[in-house]
């Protein structure tokens, strides 16, 4: 379980470099969000299809594994619906202008995300117990798609006059939840170890439906297209490697 959980957190302070990036070199480029977006989501689009539904599918049948991860998607689906979240990265793009309204934003957007980082902290704890290689890939995972998360909740604070401390706090505190959904992941399989299998889809819905709904999205509407491109590729070729070095060396 402490492993489960450090991974987590280290997984959920990425938000705060995502903040760091913000107060320190006042953004990033179009073309570098658009990088890195791309990149997260060809990672996050692999682990959560190839790796966690596939494992779920070995480990307990293909059927149980659909109902599963439709079950995942859904539960974001409805997360995202009952307190919806807004990734926000140009000062132009406020609704309305004015500092209270940035600060406002920041603010429901740093809320959003602790919410959302609930069951992304499960999707760790659920791959950790399935192989601790496998947490460790996918807190990889996770902390790069928590970056650009870091960078949506610090750009309009800082925008509309949060202090540069505050802001890094706030950016950094909203992924600290992470560690939440990875203590509920594990004490679900202390007490029901069965409960594996479908766990596995479920974060591979959760996953999946993070990357087709927000990432992609985020990096069209923000992002340059050839730099979306580029990293996107370059996500799926990472996650493809990081699934073979994770099979290496469970046969090692």
């Amino acid at each position: 379980m402490l492993y489960a959980i450090l991974l987590s957190l280290l997984a959920g302070l990425a938000t705060g470099l995502g903040g760091l990036i913000v107060v320190t070199m006042k953004g990033m480029s179009m073309r570098m969000l658009g990088f890195g977006l791309g990149l997260s989501s060809g990672i996050m689009v692999i682990i959560g299809i190839r790796d966690l539904f596939g494992k779920s599918i070995e480990l307990g049948g293909y059927f149980p594994a659909v109902i599963w991860f439709v079950i995942g998607a859904l539960f974001i689906l409805a997360v995202d619906v009952l307190l919806p979240h807004e990734f926000f990265f140009k000062e132009s793009g406020a609704r309305g202008g004015g500092k209270s309204m940035l600060m406002a934003t920041g603010t429901i957007v740093a809320l959003g995300i602790t919410i959302h980082n609930i069951p992304e902290g499960m999707i760790v704890g659920a791959g950790y117990a399935a192989m601790p290689a496998f947490g460790l890939v996918l807190a990889i995972a996770i902390a790069l798609h928590n970056i650009p998360e870091g960078l949506a909740v610090s750009a309009p604070l800082c925008a509309g006059g949060c202090s540069r401390r505050k802001t890094l706090f706030i950016s950094t505190v909203s992924g600290l939840s992470e560690t939440l959904g990875a203590a509920v992941a594990v004490t679900f399989l202390s007490f029901i170890p069965g409960i594996l299998p479908g766990l596995l889809a479920f974060a591979g819905g959760v996953m999946t439906y993070i990357t087709m709904d927000e990432l992609i999205p985020t990096a069209q509407k923000y992002g340059s297209p050839h730099a979306i491109g580029l990293g996107l590729m370059a996500g799926l070729i990472i996650a493809m490697l990081m699934g073979q070095l994770v099979l290496m060396g469970q046969m090692v």
